[in-house]
């Protein structure tokens, strides 16, 4: 049974036949043919299909909604089995969002050093596609804003909070200010992530709350290339200050406070509501726990 439920999980997520086969690593008549077994076996139609995937029917829905906690439980129930045999191993999957990458390496470092034996993966990814992955099982924890946008069904661990500087050359008009308002920051020509990114969405916001129309002449879902052209002297951007600091822009670039309003908003870790957790998901927020005291200020 879990096998087939397995087959319903990745037909959720490839939305096509094929490919679901392939993720699950059988032939496509394989694949459709556990899905029939288990219309079959609840005697209720789950998946319209014509030529091809269409989507799931109602019941369909329901049963892939049980398919998500029973699948994730049983791997729980694996994982929980290995780890009392052979302590503490296999793969972390994480995703987080851009402006948070610089700060994984804050619970995957000493997470490392009390569990050797685990390996990590991390994707960078949108808030919405975090919370998409986890509810897919596809990762086991997000990095994730947790006070700006609806989560879903998750636990959180607030870990610190974003707030926002004006990243400028030292030669550009407002690089030799102490603090910048959002109106000023409206008025310069701007590169930022792009709008499918909350953290464009926030700090878009706050531009137009200013009543100015933002300058934004740029926008890419990459924080390296929004670096790379604020070098030039020629651009500015609205990145958090933790994420300047870590990744040593201030040594040469102006991190200048922005305020009038200030705005923060929480970071943290998410994981699957679900207990017991995996031991690989406990573990993680148990770092989590210990160093959100060190993280804000």
């Amino acid at each position: 049974m879990i096998d087939k439920l397995e087959y319903l999980l990745a037909l959720a997520r490839e939305q096509h036949f094929g490919r679901a086969a392939d993720a699950c690593g059988v032939t496509q008549p394989t694949l459709s043919a556990g899905v029939k077994q288990l219309e079959d076996t609840f005697g209720v139609l789950l998946v319209n299909r014509g030529s091809r995937f269409q989507d799931f029917t109602p019941e369909g829905e329901r049963v892939l909604d049980w398919a998500r906690r029973i699948v994730g439980d049983a791997r729980a129930m694996r994982q929980e089995v290995n780890a009392l045999k052979h302590g503490l191993a296999g793969r972390l999957r994480l995703a987080a969002i851009p402006t948070a990458l610089a700060m994984v390496e804050a619970l995957t470092t000493p997470y490392r050093a009390r569990h050797p034996n685990v390996q990590f993966t991390v994707l960078s990814r949108t808030s919405t596609e975090i919370l998409t992955l986890l509810e897919n099982l596809e990762i086991d924890a997000g990095l994730t804003y947790l006070d700006n946008e609806p989560l879903g069904r998750v636990t959180a661990i607030p870990l610190y909070r974003e707030r926002y500087r004006l990243l400028v050359a030292a030669d550009s008009p407002l690089g030799g200010c102490d603090t910048v308002t959002w109106t000023e920051v409206a008025k310069v020509p701007l590169c930022l992530l792009t709008p499918d990114m909350q953290n464009r969405r926030i700090i878009e916001g706050l531009l137009r709350k200013t009543g100015v129309e933002p300058c934004i002449t740029l926008e890419s879902d990459s924080m390296i290339l929004l670096y790379s052209h604020v070098r030039t002297g020629r651009w500015a951007s609205v990145m958090p200050s933790r994420m300047a600091v870590t990744l040593g822009l201030t040594d040469v670039l102006r991190s200048i406070p922005i305020v009038d309003p200030e705005s923060t908003h929480t970071i943290g870790l998410v994981v699957p509501a679900r207990e017991p957790m995996t031991p690989l998901n406990a573990a993680l927020v148990a770092e989590a726990r210990r160093i959100a005291a060190t993280l804000d200020d």
